[in-house]
């Protein structure tokens, strides 16, 4: 056996159909049925006759994004204890790799605190507030950048009013 001589098995391939071409196939109309847009050439997909689609009829974007949300990072106080700080604020958490760069730090009460501490945050839930003054430490609130006010919007789509 050679190479010209491999073919496929019997029954494995089939002719394709010639539409279109006299009585003996499927002729005349080629499968389309008789007259119409879709007989005579292709509608797109989705076209619905020039009708709103469904697609377009469907309410997109629901609900909004508040510009003026401020995201915190939160810090636990296990995380404070592990990580073995008498001061700790935002830029001793960074320089630990436990913020990001210019995050606004809220410290939670998820686990205890066996030392007295000094504290320094934007924000503080007030289980933690209780359990650093229980343990001796001491509680500060750092201002944020952007005052006691709301934050300014953020996006361009929300700055451009």
């Amino acid at each position: 056996m050679k190479v010209h001589d491999l073919k496929p098995a019997e029954g494995a391939t089939k002719r394709r159909k010639r539409v279109g071409r006299g009585i003996g196939s499927k002729g005349k109309t080629a499968g389309r049925g008789s007259k119409g847009q879709r007989a005579r050439n292709t509608v797109r997909v989705g076209f619905e006759g020039g009708q709103m689609p469904l697609h377009q009829r469907v309410p997109k974007l629901r609900g909004f994004n508040n510009p003026f949300r401020v995201d915190y990072q939160a810090i636990n106080l296990d995380t404070i204890e592990a990580s073995g700080l008498d001061v700790v604020s935002p830029e001793s958490l960074l320089a630990n790799g436990l913020v990001s760069k210019g995050a606004l730090v809220k410290v939670l009460g998820r686990g205890e605190l066996k030392r007295s501490v000094t504290v320094k945050a934007h924000a503080f839930s007030a289980s933690a507030e209780a359990a650093i003054t229980a343990a001796g430490g001491t509680v500060e609130t750092v201002e944020k950048p952007f005052g006691d006010r709301r934050p300014p919007a953020q996006g361009n789509a929300l700055t451009n009013r």
